[in-house]
């Protein structure tokens, strides 16, 4: 048996999400679909996460198992592309010798959220947009604090099946440019709905309704009422995911220019 790592990137918007569900597309549904028919018998994947419906991933990984040996897998590539819907792209597929796996083996995640500066026609489907200026320093100087917690319990949407909420975040900051706001964030693991609601409630502090005092009372609460709300899933982008035998690469990342 052979297992064979795909490395993708989707947007998300007609999709719900990336796990398979029976009320809808999904982008796993999706791959299931085209490997099934490329590889001639039931073929299901992976992946190394699951996004929510709306959210969009610039890099992600999944895995499926063959008994098909791929010799030429950048041929393999272009079929897959080929059966997949144009919301779908595959950036890569190589063979796992070691039997990796895409979820449990990831050391990393990183996720943008990305925020329009007014009314944007070429962004209305990737960011959310926000019309007035936020203090990008005050929100630094609140996301900074993300990294000295390990408890992201006030981040976690209700009614989560979720063992922990202990979560170790590396990396919490804002840039910007004349048009946007990015927020970059990364961490071993995220809860579900985490990295909207850190979002949203930084954005609070940008525009002033909360300090950088109260946002430390509001993640250390434990509490998800007294955060601010979710921000929409289209600006969330999964941008990065990190493995140790994988070399590390920056994905396209067109809110920054690169």
């Amino acid at each position: 048996m052979h297992r064979y790592f795909l490395e993708l990137s989707y947007d998300g918007t007609p999709f719900k999400g990336w796990q398979v569900q029976d009320n809808g597309d999904t982008v796993q549904g999706e791959i299931n679909k085209a490997l099934t028919t490329l590889v001639g018998s039931e073929t299901k994947c992976v992946g190394c996460g699951r996004t929510d419906s709306g959210v969009h991933a610039l890099q992600f990984y999944a895995h499926f198992d063959s008994e098909i040996y791929f010799k030429d897998l950048r041929k393999f590539k272009h079929q897959l592309n080929g059966l997949l819907p144009h919301e779908i792209s595959i950036i890569d597929a190589f063979e796992s010798k070691d039997k990796g796996h895409t979820r449990f083996d990831a050391t990393w995640r990183t996720y943008h959220y990305v925020i329009s500066k007014g009314k944007n026609a070429f962004l209305k489907k990737y960011a959310h947009k926000v019309f007035i200026d936020l203090d990008v320093n005050a929100m630094n100087r609140a996301a900074k604090l993300l990294l000295k917690n390990d408890d992201f319990e006030t981040f976690c949407k209700k009614g989560s099946d979720t063992k922990t909420t202990l979560c170790d975040v590396r990396a919490a900051h804002w840039t910007e440019n004349d048009q946007m706001y990015v927020f970059e964030i990364s961490a071993n693991r995220f809860l579900r709905g985490m990295v909207r609601a850190i979002t949203g409630t930084l954005v609070k502090v940008g525009e002033g309704d909360m300090t950088v005092e109260q946002f430390e009372e509001v993640m250390l609460a434990k509490d998800r009422q007294e955060a601010g709300s979710a921000l929409p899933a289209w600006g969330l982008f999964l941008s990065g995911v990190s493995y140790p035998y994988i070399a590390e690469h920056e994905p396209f990342q067109f809110f920054l220019g690169r």
